[in-house]
Parts: structure tokens; sequence; C-alpha cells
């Protein structure tokens, strides 16, 4: 019987794009990394969230992970219009559901604050896979994330100001410990399993009319 998640699928599909999209799906594949996920607590403002998912898709974060508690599921249309093809979102109703999630998936919760036992970014021990959570600039992280935090990450900083933008901080971190990752003898790339579920997801997600094509092949004989 034929399905929607072996290779036999994605060669079908495969035919309704570009050999070069194909390749480029491939190629990009390679670099990307669920060694860590970037999780954001309750961001207010759509543009940062955007630029979070940005940042997590250009430098091969392939998780990312957001939570409305407090201002409910306001980024629909952000998501509508974003990096969200190429990143997966997943999307938590509160912290507890998120760090349970996260940690239930073997990742060490890590907090990012100016606190002074803090360990400093180039000191970050990357050979574990990670969570790195960021709060907003002005309310920072939950005492929940800061209480079940596994560790605690610091930018240095050397000015008068104290704290940075989340899309700033995050795309420091992000580009750090990613670059770090891939200079490394740690095995931070997807298996091919992963590879081939996100390659089938985004040629599905290049494809219109997707649900009637994928109809017809199901139906053609085996």
């Amino acid at each position: 019987m034929k399905n929607t998640c072996d290779k036999a699928y994605l060669d079908y599909l495969e035919t309704f794009i570009t050999e070069s999209r194909k390749e480029n799906f491939i190629k990009i594949l390679q670099n990307r990394t669920k060694h860590f996920a970037i999780a954001i607590e309750d961001v207010f403002q759509l543009h940062n969230t955007s630029a979070v998912m940005r940042t997590c898709e250009v430098f091969g974060v392939q998780q990312l992970n957001v939570v409305e508690e407090k201002y409910g599921k306001r980024i629909d249309k952000e998501i509508a219009l974003g990096a969200q093809k190429w990143v997966d979102v997943n999307r938590f109703a509160t912290t507890t559901n998120c760090i349970d999630d996260l940690k239930a998936k073997g990742y060490r919760i890590i907090a990012t604050t100016p606190h002074e036992e803090s360990c400093m970014l180039d000191d970050f021990d990357i050979s574990q896979p990670a969570a790195i959570f960021f709060g907003t600039e002005k309310m920072g992280l939950s005492e929940e994330v800061m209480e079940r935090a596994d560790g605690f990450l610091k930018i240095p900083m050397v000015g008068f100001t104290e704290s940075l933008n989340i899309s700033s901080s995050a795309a420091i971190v992000i580009q750090n410990i990613t670059s770090r990752l891939r200079k490394s003898d740690i095995e931070w790339q997807l298996t091919e399993e992963e590879i081939l579920e996100k390659r089938i997801d985004w040629t599905r997600k290049s494809i219109k009319d997707i649900d009637f094509i994928t109809k017809k092949y199901l139906e053609q004989e085996v």
C-alpha cells in the first residue's frame, strides 16, 4: 500500500519541481541541525518573532519553539509570511508544556540572561543537545524557565547597555554556537530519516494543488 512518507512518494513529487530546486533542498539540508533548538517566550512584537525565525533559517537551526501564554496566538499572519516554510515552528500555550516537550526530546534547557553566574557565550559547552531560551528585553525570561533551566548563557558586553533586543541576542548566540558546532567533530547533522521527512515537506510546500497531486499518486496502481 502506498504512503506519503517514503522515498517513492518523494520521487513522484520531485517530478513536479525543477532539478535545481531539488538539488538546493539536498544541499541546504546537509547544513540543518536539531542539535540545538531555539525557544522564545511571550514575545509581543511580531517583527521580533519573525526576525528570530529568519535567523534560525539562515544559520540552519531547524526547530523554533514559540510560547504564547500571555498574548495568545498572535503570530499567525507573521508565520504565514515568513521563513516558517523552511523552519519547524512548534507552538505551545504554556511555558510548562514547552519545557516538558524539549526535556522529553533530550534537550538541556539553557536560559539566556545577564546573570552574573551565567556561562559566557564563547565558553558554552556545545557538545550536548540544548534548547536556548530567549525572553523579551524588558521582562526577560519567566521564573519557570529560570528555575527549570539546566544552565545559563550570557553574551559578553562591555558598554553601558546591559541588555539587547531579543532579535539581536538570538542572532549573536545562534551564529556563535552553530559556527562552532560545524567546526567540531560532534554528530550534529540530521539523520537520513529526518532529511527524507524534510525533503518531502519542502517539496510539498513548493507544489501548487499538492492535495490533488497526492490524491492522484495514492490512486495509482501499485
